[in-house]
């Protein structure tokens, strides 16, 4: 498999570049399915968010894309991120799907009953593995990393948000201290914190299946819709919302100042202002912090939580990696 990546000199040069930014390497828990055939671009293009075809487009290609493939009502089945693995558009088109592994099955039984006649081929990719590489300091311009291909691995930005820093996809058993020297292995809940800290969305936790619709849930703050692309299942009523241009609620990260209950916080517990209205819905969190859907009427206001006649207090914040009038 040729896989688009920067080699480990390229890498080395880039660490040697960022002295005392030590970078953490998590392995996730997420799962790969190889997605490959003439039409396989064409294929997800009609059950995704985003628009696929620039994954197999000559020139400048992206290396990897953030969608979502929704039902038939609008609202998210599976959060995913694309990789091109081909390397040019001589070679046949190789998309590599990464997607949370509890739906796996789901996902692709879900392909499969959309794959009529399609010259597509399906399957998962247990020989690789996953990582979420996070600088130890801001990141930097992806721009200037170097690129090349190497058979062994593929690093590339993180396509929802600069401060998710990169992806890497590497064979199973890859030694990772090779591949990005001085690098640690961090423990998956600091991952998860992170993300929490910073509003990202990830899984069926933080998008219920069926329930999650896509521009509350910040799909176009994260890259990951085109609004010209033309049809794909669940496009009417996200069309619509956009072009109304009014979206009264959304996922924002969520602390909480005072020590949790030790059962910690129920995944849907109503979340409410001081005087009791209702202003959204906790999804998930680790420690004290975690992710809601909020109504942005209700953002900036004191928030609690009733558990068992105990009031739980907690604060949302607007991450600063948004849009400017994103809360407005």
């Amino acid at each position: 498999m040729l896989v688009r990546a920067i080699t480990a000199p390229g890498l080395r040069r880039w660490c040697r570049g960022r002295r005392g930014a030590a970078a953490a390497c998590f392995s996730l828990g997420r799962a790969l399915l190889g997605v490959r055939g003439a039409d396989a671009a064409m294929f997800l293009q009609g059950l995704l968010t985003n628009d696929v075809t620039q994954l197999v487009a000559a020139g400048d290609a992206p290396p990897a894309l953030y969608a979502h493939a929704l039902n038939v009502q609008g609202r998210c089945l599976y959060d995913v991120i694309l990789y091109r693995l081909h390397g040019s558009t001589a070679e046949e088109p190789h998309i590599l799907l990464e997607c949370d592994s509890s739906v796996l099955d789901s996902i692709q039984k879900h392909l499969k009953l959309y794959k009529i006649r399609r010259k597509v081929t399906i399957a998962p990719c247990p020989d690789l593995s996953l990582w979420a590489v996070i600088p130890g300091e801001q990141p930097g311009d992806a721009s200037s990393l170097p690129k090349c291909a190497d058979p062994a691995l593929l690093l590339t930005p993180d396509p929802r948000a600069e401060v998710m820093g990169w992806r890497l996809i590497a064979k199973k058993g890859a030694n990772l201290s090779e591949i990005i020297p001085g690098s640690q292995v961090g423990d998956i809940q600091d991952y998860h914190r992170h993300r929490y800290k910073q509003g990202i969305p990830e899984g069926v936790k933080d998008l219920p299946p069926g329930v999650a619709l896509p521009l509350e849930s910040n799909l176009a703050f994260m890259n990951g819709i085109s609004f010209t692309k033309g049809c794909y299942i669940g496009q009417e009523l996200t069309a619509r919302t956009h072009h109304m241009g009014v979206i009264r609620k959304r996922l924002l990260p969520v602390s909480f100042p005072e020590p949790l209950p030790t059962a910690g916080i129920p995944e849907g517990a109503e979340i409410l202002t001081e005087s009791g209205k209702r202003a959204g819905k906790f999804r998930a969190g680790r420690g004290e912090l975690g992710i809601a859907l909020l109504r942005l009427a209700h953002a900036n206001e004191p928030l609690c939580i009733n558990l068992g006649g105990d009031r739980v207090k907690l604060k949302a914040a607007t991450p600063q990696w948004w849009p400017k009038a994103a809360a407005k």
